[in-house]
């Protein structure tokens, strides 16, 4: 239960009449007149409050509290489908993509450096077929060994001669030492690009053997159902 106080109009009333008793039964001309006036209001306010027309206390029951709307119920969430274990990497192919990423990097560093444009349109292509050498082994891990002394040796040494090349270049005088570097290296140029481009063709030789193998039962089989290629032409 709670209890409500309530407050009487009567007091301010009665306070209010005693203006209008004053007005008709005596001055209100002077400041004092007012000031008396309004004196007597707040004495029959304050007695009729106090001792006539009292604070009343009602008693009344609690409010019942408000009710809302029912909180929607959370749907579960549609669970993700478990992901699956990432497969363990080959560490010796992340090591061939280590290496591919900075070989071709560094020949991309000396094709920028070296001006000469026969040797830098063979550093490009040799930077291509490096990373198609590579890429190809990192598809097909098996064929790693085919390209161990192209990793070894023929990769790295190929870099560390074009070293030489732009670090002779960038010396800017002729010698008899710089001149015939750089003349044999121009020379040798011409034959790492033929070598670079036998160790991409040698990685489909297996590939070249099972077509070729299959193309020959292909062609025997026509042969015997008379659907070779001359049978065809003469239909046709």
């Amino acid at each position: 239960m709670a209890r409500q106080k309530r407050k009487s109009v009567a007091p301010v009333y009665a306070a209010g009449l005693v203006w209008l008793v004053w007005a008709f039964i005596l001055p209100l001309y002077r400041p004092v007149d007012y000031v008396l006036a309004a004196a007597a209001s707040l004495a029959v306010y304050a007695v009729s409050r106090k001792w006539i027309w009292r604070d009343r206390v009602l008693i009344v029951p609690d409010p019942e509290p408000e009710t809302g709307p029912e909180p929607k119920k959370e749907e579960p969430a549609e669970q993700a489908p478990p992901k699956e274990p990432d497969k363990p990497k080959d560490p010796e192919v992340e090591a061939l993509l280590a290496e591919r990423a900075r070989a071709v990097g560094e020949m991309r560093r000396l094709n920028d450096s070296i001006q000469d444009p026969v040797i830098s349109a063979q550093i490009d292509h040799l930077e291509e077929v490096t990373g198609k050498i590579m890429d190809h082994v990192a598809q097909n891990p098996k064929k790693l060994p085919q390209i161990r002394r192209f990793l070894n040796y023929y990769l790295p040494t190929t870099l560390k001669i074009l070293n030489a090349y732009d670090r002779m270049d960038a010396a800017g005088v002729a010698g008899e030492n710089i001149d015939g570097t750089k003349s044999k290296i121009e020379a040798m140029m011409t034959t790492l690009v033929s070598a670079f481009d036998k160790q991409l063709d040698a990685l489909f030789g297996e590939e070249a053997l099972d077509i070729s193998t299959d193309i020959t039962v292909l062609e025997q089989m026509l042969a015997r159902e008379g659907l070779g290629g001359q049978q065809l032409h003469s239909e046709s």
